[in-house]
């Protein structure tokens, strides 16, 4: 019988503690809502939900090229065979290195949204929907971008080898697992600051 990989169960039971933290904040974000009523209503009026939903797309189709990415190196293919927009011959490397630049432009959205909600006065301290939105779409916003270095980390060891081991696949496998909870998260927190307002 083989036994599982303790490194994948590990990232499973940390990722659980990941779930009770995102459920903190969600109770948080919960919390000043029905705290402050109106105010909520009116301040998300300033969401940019057209743009939010392409980023959200966005960081959703990231986990597929994660996930093609990851299937590919399990059977050893480390490089792309091919030209270079021949994606059907794409390695692991170049489908991670999409997943990266993916990841890159969600939070290039986030920081360019964040810039016109404090253009517009709403800030941590000036209100109770900026400290929601702030603290729960900022604590997202640090998981994704250490998802990010992540791919780096993955993207480096498999440059530094000369063929995929059970190693490299082991680190591949584990960080595409943060990387789904990270857009599983996204998704919940889109739909409750975007949609449910």
């Amino acid at each position: 019988m083989k036994r599982p990989n303790t490194v994948a169960v590990g990232t499973i039971v940390w990722l659980g503690s990941e779930v009770m933290f995102f459920a903190g904040l969600f109770a948080i974000y919960f919390t000043l809502r029905s705290a402050t009523g109106d105010h909520f209503a009116t301040t998300s009026e300033m969401l940019n939900v057209p743009l939010a939903t392409v980023n959200t797309i966005v960081l959703v189709l990231s986990s597929v090229t994660c996930q093609i990415g990851t299937a590919i190196g399990e059977h050893g293919r480390k490089r792309r065979t091919g030209g270079l927009l021949n994606v059907a011959k794409w390695g692991m490397i170049e489908w991670l290195y999409l997943t990266y630049f993916m990841g890159a432009f969600f939070i290039s959205v986030q920081v360019f949204e964040y810039a016109i909600l404090l253009s517009e006065g709403v800030s941590m301290a000036t209100s109770p929907y900026g400290a929601g939105f702030f603290i729960t779409t900022g604590f997202h916003g640090i998981h994704v971008a250490l998802g990010l270095f992540a791919f780096l980390f993955v993207i480096g060891r498999a440059y530094a080898v000369k063929r995929l081991t059970a190693k490299e696949k082991t680190t591949a496998h584990v960080v595409s697992y943060y990387w789904h909870f990270v857009d599983v998260v996204w998704v919940g927190l889109y739909f409750v600051i975007y949609w449910f307002r």
